[in-house]
């Protein structure tokens, strides 16, 4: 299986994780939630099974240091009511919060809020890059983008017709989609994009659009899709038109995972949703607690947390048709506890 090696920083957080699991006495009391000390991820469509690996993980990097955890945020794929939920977490006065902001800006306030209210807000899968947040992990989206492209370049030449599916306003999904059309255009400036339909993570709508895309344009050869639930309708559309088209298609469903093993859907390019978890637990915990190191920079005097991680990268897997049974969300939640 391919995999995208995890960034420094990442593995430096591990270091310090095992180094609190298996060092010294002040190590050990160093590295230990208090009593009752309580962190929340929260997100968006929360029924989702995305979420449930990267909550695992963070539940895995919780126990550890003997966390509480809450998995919170709203079933509907609805901004407003997102930010609801998070204000609502605020309330509760939780140590820290791992975030997947539906949108970016609309959280700012929400976010700056919670940080100055003393509560650490850590970001995943999707960022909010305005705001005070203190850190930032998931898969590097610009490498997604530029795998897809050589893998349909790959698959059906330089010359051929291409489209897209997007979530306008969602971070990580508006890299996906644009930086692999720019890749496109710069390196194979004979492959035509001929469809760019919003989707919106609505498999009708989806379903729709591929439709209509493969109506009027009967050369298409490769649909790219920056998440699973769209690719879900696409690939109905497709079998119902009896087309040839290749599809790609960021994360993984158990629909779009059957659909691989099928052959219907070419591969998908799946972040590495345990690490995503844990690893964005222990950057919401140091957050939480920057007293417990002295780095070598200014923040005594400016005043700011100095636990600070611009870009976590979680790395990602490739799915083919040959390891999608490592990828069976039914089998990896075997004996272990949903909530």
């Amino acid at each position: 299986m391919k995999r995208v090696a995890m960034t420094a920083a990442v593995a430096a957080a591990t270091m310090t994780l095992a180094l609190a699991s298996t060092g010294g006495a002040s190590a050990q009391s160093k590295f230990q939630c208090e009593p009752g000390e309580t962190y929340v991820m929260n997100v968006m469509v929360s029924a989702h099974p995305y979420w449930v690996p990267v909550y695992q993980g963070f539940k895995q990097a919780a126990a550890a240091m003997g966390c509480k955890t809450v998995f919170s945020g709203t079933p509907d794929y609805d901004i407003t009511k997102q930010i609801a939920s998070f204000e609502q977490d605020l309330v509760k006065k939780p140590a820290g919060v791992l975030l997947h902001p539906m949108q970016s800006d609309p959280f700012i306030e929400s976010i700056n809020g919670a940080i100055d209210g003393g509560i650490s807000v850590v970001t995943f899968a999707a960022d909010s890059p305005k705001s005070k947040r203190t850190a930032y992990i998931t898969s590097d989206n610009l490498a997604e983008a530029k795998f897809a492209a050589e893998e349909i370049v790959k698959q059906v030449g330089d010359s051929a017709e291409y489209a897209v599916l997007e979530n306008p306003g969602q971070s990580n999904h508006d890299l996906r989609v644009t930086a692999l059309i720019a890749y496109m255009e710069k390196n194979y400036p004979n492959m035509k994009l001929v469809g760019r339909q919003a989707s919106n993570q609505d498999s009708n709508a989806a379903y729709k659009a591929t439709a209509s895309m493969l109506q009027a344009n009967p050369k298409l050869a490769a649909l790219w899709i920056p998440e699973a639930g769209s690719a879900e309708g696409a690939v109905t559309a497709v079998l119902e038109a009896k087309a040839k088209v290749l599809i790609m298609h960021a994360d993984v469903t158990p629909t779009t995972l059957e659909h691989i093993k099928a052959g219907n859907i070419h591969m998908a390019l799946n972040p590495n949703q345990g690490v995503q978890g844990y690893m964005g637990f222990i950057a919401t915990f140091l957050a939480a607690h920057p007293d417990l190191f002295d780095p070598f920079n200014d923040y005594k005097v400016s005043g700011y947390n100095p636990m600070q991680i611009p870009f976590i990268d979680n790395g990602f897997a490739v799915i083919t048709k040959e390891n999608a049974d490592s990828f069976d969300l039914n089998k990896y939640m075997e004996g272990r506890d949903p909530s």
